[in-house]
């Protein structure tokens, strides 16, 4: 029984460059060891490779509030240590640590996202 799906493979080549920092669990830097595997063996000429458009404040906002997005868009690892109680509400340090190009990074993984359930939802990939 041969089924065909249509693959929709969401990759960002920048997605690696960021860094949650030495103690936390999430290492952007392996997506882009997994990408290098995909491309290694060959998968990626069985899928539609897409870079995605990257969500913007007002896709965000959609699903998250107006004063989350701007705390992101201006928090830096500096600020957030000088401002607890804003990090508390918004990037619980050991959860989701303020880091450079959390807005980015975040603007990234949303537009994949986004980009993917458009491609679904519009019949244009399978999974």
């Amino acid at each position: 029984m041969g089924w065909n799906k249509r693959v929709a493979y969401f990759y960002d080549s920048e997605v690696g460059n960021y860094n949650y920092g030495y103690d936390h669990c999430m290492k952007p830097f392996r997506i882009r060891m997994a990408h290098s595997i995909v491309t290694a063996y060959g998968l990626d000429k069985k899928m539609d490779v897409i870079c995605p458009p990257r969500a913007t404040a007002l896709e965000m906002t959609r699903f998250h509030t107006d004063d989350y997005i701007e705390y992101l868009r201006r928090v830096t690892p500096e600020l957030a240590e000088m401002m607890p109680t804003y990090s508390d509400c918004f990037l619980p340090l050991h959860d989701c640590p303020a880091f450079d190009g959390v807005y980015e990074f975040c603007s990234i993984s949303a537009g994949g996202s986004i980009a993917g359930a458009k491609r679904i939802n519009h019949g244009e990939s399978d999974v």
